[in-house]
């Protein structure tokens, strides 16, 4: 991250980070790296390479791992996970993405309430899957749990939580709507897609995507994570304008200057999808009240913002 990358007095000095391999994560540790004056540990699954670097157990058998590997640290974020959109929904996968969140959650809580000094802020990854398809309806954070796989999975995903903040660990929940990006998650694999003059609404094009863009992301967690800041609980990471898909398509075709003719039926989704094509044909129209409430400032409010925003990353 830039050198005027927004909130970045009042940071933690010592931060873990789980899921610093992936899309958000590795964004998170390059921006606490360049700004210098935070050191950050990635906890991995392997065998540690050198000394920012600590081996943790997600399965939660090796506690002595997982609390040595927290000792000293301000800050935790916990963003690990098997990737709901990776593959296709089956039984097996479906177990697989809840225990990868519920096990490895429950056992960072653990070792965060081990230790004899627990770190300030426990930044523990959810999704807007909470709140199930609100279809046209604006939710918040007041809002209730929806129905179905992933809103059942958020709830065992944010319980699991609960030794940090019993140990008195402000503790937040990050519920993240889809985040744009050039190269990772879901919006990654749209780019292509649409850069080939193949890109379309999917199904009738009227749900909601709520989106943010990485770099607001990031910001948002670097707000979370400074010290006067007293947030805790359900923070929705989403920009603060959900669009339809349909308008989304249009975005995509104007900013990359293709044409977007080819609609996808939703039934051609739920044959190539099965099970999770129900999220990509679900409407979430999911609003970040808490952040904005707190006086968070989006640099992309719009999907057109984070769309051309992503464009402008560098290639990696």
């Amino acid at each position: 991250m830039a050198a005027d990358t927004p909130y970045t007095s009042r940071l933690p000095q010592h931060v873990a980070v789980t899921g610093a391999s992936g899309l958000i994560g590795g964004a998170l540790v390059a921006s606490l790296r360049a700004q210098g004056g935070t050191e950050v540990r990635r906890l991995v699954r392997r065998a540690p390479r050198d000394d920012q670097e600590a081996r943790w157990d997600p399965s939660g058998q090796d506690r002595a791992a997982n609390v040595a590997a927290l000792q000293g640290c301000d800050a935790v974020v916990h963003l690990a996970g098997a990737g709901v959109s990776d593959r296709r929904w089956t039984k097996g996968y479906k177990r697989r993405i809840r225990d990868s969140r519920v096990l490895g959650t429950t056992a960072i809580a653990d070792a965060i309430a081990a230790q004899p000094t627990p770190p300030r802020v426990f930044l523990c990854g959810s999704a807007i899957g909470y709140y199930g398809y609100t279809g046209d309806r604006a939710v918040d954070e007041d809002a209730g749990p929806g129905t179905g796989f992933l809103a059942d999975l958020s709830q065992e995903w944010e319980a699991a939580a609960e030794p940090a903040r019993r140990a008195g660990v402000r503790t937040v929940q990050l519920r993240t709507g889809l985040v744009v990006a050039r190269k990772g998650g879901a919006w990654g694999k749209l780019f292509p897609i649409f850069r080939a003059g193949l890109g379309g609404r999917l199904g009738n094009g009227r749900q909601y995507w709520s989106a943010i863009s990485l770099t607001d992301h990031v910001a948002a967690l670097r707000f979370l994570l400074q010290a006067d800041n007293e947030l805790a609980g359900p923070v929705n990471l989403t920009g603060p304008h959900p669009a339809t898909n349909r308008e989304v398509t249009k975005v995509m075709g104007r900013v990359l200057h293709r044409p977007t003719l080819f609609p996808v039926p939703a039934a051609a989704l739920r044959l190539v999808l099965g099970e999770f094509a129900q999220d990509v044909t679900g409407s979430q129209r999911v609003l970040p009240a808490r952040l904005q409430s707190a006086g968070f400032t989006f640099q992309h409010p719009t999907v057109a913002d984070a769309v051309t925003a992503a464009l402008a990353e560098p290639s990696r």
